[in-house]
């Protein structure tokens, strides 16, 4: 077995995939994969030759441009987010790419379409790989205004936002809405959606670069979530009477903070993982939620991308070889924007 971050030499076999199309794709018996063979630190990440992905019927095979570095990518490798699928296990729930091949009951994707997927935990292997064969029905083409790097950053933090915005909390144009934990991945992209929507927002950010970082995407009212007393200051001259909402990306002491400004009768929304768990309140609904990804949320995913102008920070880009290097940075924690893998990039894309 090659050791980690090696590279192997020499031409590479390839095969003939059949499909329902007039031109038959060669594509290598091979890829190159960040795997993980046994949960660990970063140095459990090899990056060798796999095997190539065949996709199944109801699947599409995408040749991958980016590939999205998040913490869950993290939790998967050191075992705190257990696989169902054995090892040795790919890394990387979402991502961009471009169709390779589609299987043959696939009808709604072609090959060459561009697309970003999220899928929790494939059975086919993760995103940190030159192809990875994900079901249709979690795969969807990409807006010309997105293109493919931005795609493969924002998949899982532009469903998480929308469907913490529109779902969860049903944030209507004009309601008062603390973000917290703007500056952070899911929620920079939530408080541009929940502006979008016409609500008047109150965004708690990470130190004095993080709200720097907030005001940046355009939003005013910015506060620094490390700091209660702030928070609490901020939250009553912004509504005297109560914030209709929060949708909380962080936990802790400052969350406490923001659900003591919700009027009564108001919302709270947030996605599982946020720890410590808040504690029930009267008078105070309160909604967890998963991401979910399917055509119909992708479809409103576009239009919000498309309607909004939506900015998706990049905070740094990695090739697939320095995997490991990328997981090092989300280690030391406080990262402004999304971290990228870039594999099969694509230049005019």
């Amino acid at each position: 077995m090659p050791k980690p971050g090696s590279t192997r030499k020499g031409p590479r076999k390839t095969t003939i995939y059949r499909s329902r199309h007039a031109a038959d794709a060669a594509l290598p018996l091979t890829m190159r994969a960040a795997v993980i063979d046994t949960y660990g630190d970063e140095r459990a990440i090899d990056v060798r030759e796999m095997p190539m992905p065949r996709p199944g019927a109801s699947e599409v095979l995408i040749r991958v441009d980016t590939a999205a570095v998040g913490s869950w990518d993290a939790g998967a490798r050191s075992g705190e987010i257990k696989t169902e699928h054995g090892f040795p296990l790919v890394l990387g729930v979402d991502g961009s790419g471009v169709v390779a091949e589609v299987g043959s009951r696939v009808t709604r994707l072609k090959r060459g379409d561009c697309v970003y997927a999220y899928s929790f935990d494939n059975p086919r292997g993760g995103f940190y790989a030159e192809y990875c064969s994900v079901p249709a029905k979690y795969v969807a083409r990409i807006p010309e205004q997105l293109g493919l790097e931005r795609a493969g950053a924002l998949c899982v933090l532009g469903l998480t936002a929308i469907q913490g915005v529109d779902d969860a909390l049903r944030i209507a144009k004009s309601e008062t809405v603390i973000v917290h934990g703007a500056s952070g991945n899911v929620g920079m992209i939530a408080v541009q959606l929940a502006k979008w929507r016409g609500a008047r927002v109150l965004a708690t950010a990470s130190g004095s670069d993080g709200v720097a970082f907030v005001r940046a995407l355009g939003i005013d009212d910015v506060v620094d979530g490390k700091k209660a007393d702030d928070i609490s200051a901020a939250a009553h001259d912004f509504a005297p009477g109560g914030v209709d909402a929060v949708l909380a990306f962080a936990g802790g002491d400052s969350l406490v903070t923001c659900i003591d400004a919700l009027r009564k009768g108001g919302r709270l929304a947030y996605p599982n993982g946020i720890e410590p768990l808040p504690r029930k309140r009267a008078h105070v609904r309160i909604k967890s939620y998963d991401a979910k990804s399917s055509p119909e949320a992708f479809n409103r995913l576009n239009r919000a991308v498309v309607a909004s102008c939506l900015e998706t920070p990049i905070a740094a880009k990695f090739p697939l070889d320095s995997a490991a290097d990328a997981h090092r940075l989300i280690a030391k924690g406080h990262v402004l924007g999304k971290i990228i893998l870039r594999i099969n990039s694509r230049s005019d894309r």
